[in-house]
């Protein structure tokens, strides 16, 4: 790892040169790396958080100020509890999964002697853009290195002193090893980004991270692929054979766990049915945690009914905008799903806010039938889509890959957390013995294809 002033054409020709190479290292050798990676950053703990400290004193100050969301401000403290620990847990456990590189997907005879492979392959350059968040260098650096990929890093100014204090030590630490010094870069000034953005013919893919602002500025400014989504407006249906206790649990740690993340709760579907039976008990149990509940009119009349005056004040009139906003705060949009046909159609008015209004990031159903869900599975059109289970799951290292370099709401190449898998490709090899396409050209004694699939072998 280097931190570099270089120019964006100098950092990415670098970069590329340094893929070709890492795309040839053992399995071995690149797992090496990352106990090595693990053991710096964990012998440098205090110095990294003594860094990251200085940039949350910055940020708090800002925040006061109004000059900065808290959301960013909690993404940007290493010091919360447990996660520092999972960037270290996140290194190992990338280090134990399966090598995702050399993999054979298919293996065709074409003919004999003439063998047809599809086999994984690393995708190249990344371009990692983010905000706030430092372990991001952490998490990028691990994934780039398992996956035999080069990475370009650029982070907020937020992170400056965390930033560095990371990229030393992790620097130092790779010089020790045989992943290339170029494989992972740390850009220091603003000004290259857009440079930076204009490389497409060295980059292979950009990953932005951080706000809605910053994803659709990088969409805007180049032709290089994206990876990554604006919003992470995530809802969740309560249909009319909900079970209370769930249902409860469900959407409060949806919306509570970790409000500033992109896979908590925006909006909260009550079936008509439900709205005097199992919504107050998700309400008071939301209302204990803090959560400002913005209500249509047939949900806070429910709940005026039957909460107490008290906490009836605290309900909040909803807007349109309610339901297109991404609050990362204690704050619900609640809306009325009408009464309708029974079973899988009763949830068609559900599946049909969502996916006019949902970012195709995690979606939710709380329900009793298999084929009501299996319905509401099918129907929304999201990266991850969820019966009975919190929106929070939608996570890299809960879905075990390890850790994650991002949610992509794509639907090319890969969707939903992208790990391991999603940061390859793959291409095709023929192994031959002199064939020629001219052998097969139909003419009288010329050779016919065979076309059989073979069994799979890494």
């Amino acid at each position: 790892m280097s931190l570099t002033e270089s120019s964006a054409p100098e950092i990415a020709k670098s970069a590329s040169l340094a893929a070709r190479r890492i795309a040839t290292l053992s399995t071995e050798s690149r797992n090496n790396a990352l106990t090595v990676l693990h053991s710096a950053l964990l012998e440098n703990r205090e110095h990294i958080l003594q860094a990251n400290s200085r940039d949350v004193a910055l940020a708090t100050r800002a925040a006061e100020d109004g000059k900065l969301n808290q959301s960013v401000l909690k993404r940007l403290d290493l010091s919360r509890p447990g996660k520092y620990q999972d960037m270290l847990d996140g290194i190992l456990s990338v280090r134990d999964l399966e090598d995702p590189v050399g993999k054979i997907t298919m293996k065709t005879l074409l003919d004999d002697g003439l063998v047809l492979e599809r086999v994984s392959c690393p995708l190249g350059v990344l371009l990692i853009i983010f905000e706030a968040r430092p372990e991001v260098i952490a998490n990028i650096a691990a994934l780039s290195i398992k996956s035999a990929n080069a990475a370009i890093l650029k982070g907020g100014k937020e992170s400056t002193e965390s930033f560095i204090a990371i990229s030393e030590v992790i620097s130092t630490a790779l010089s020790k090893t045989d992943i290339p010094t170029p494989a992972i870069q740390l850009v220091k000034t603003r000004d290259a980004v857009s440079s930076l953005l204009a490389q497409d013919d060295l980059i292979d893919l950009v990953i932005p991270r951080g706000s809605n602002e910053l994803v659709r500025h990088v969409k805007d400014n180049t032709k290089i692929p994206v990876l990554g989504h604006a919003d992470g407006l995530c809802s969740a249906y309560i249909h009319l054979d909900a079970d209370p206790q769930v249902a409860t649990r469900v959407i409060v740690d949806s919306k509570t766990d970790y409000p500033a993340a992109c896979n908590s709760l925006e909006t909260l579907l009550v079936h008509e049915t439900v709205l005097e039976s199992v919504l107050p008990q998700v309400a008071e149990a939301l209302l204990a945690k803090g959560v400002s509940l913005r209500c249509d009119q047939a949900s806070k009349a429910a709940l005026t009914k039957a909460l107490s005056p008290e906490k009836a004040t605290l309900l909040q009139e909803s807007t349109d905008q309610d339901y297109d906003t991404e609050f990362l705060d204690l704050i619900l949009a609640v809306k009325t799903v009408p009464s309708q046909a029974s079973g899988p159609l009763a949830v068609e008015s559900a599946i049909a806010h969502i996916n006019a209004h949902s970012s195709k990031h995690t979606d939710v159903i709380i329900t009793a039938s298999r084929d009501v869900a299996n319905a509401f599975m099918a129907g929304v059109d999201s990266a991850g889509v969820y019966w009975n289970a919190s929106s929070r799951f939608a996570d890299g290292m809960r879905y075990g890959f390890g850790t994650e370099v991002g949610i992509s709401t794509n639907k090319i190449h890969t969707r939903g957390p992208v790990g391991l898998e999603g940061l390859t490709i793959y291409k095709y090899l023929i192994r031959g013995e002199g064939h020629t396409a001219a052998d097969y050209s139909g003419q009288p004694g010329g050779r016919r294809w065979k076309h059989e699939k073979l069994q799979l072998t890494s």
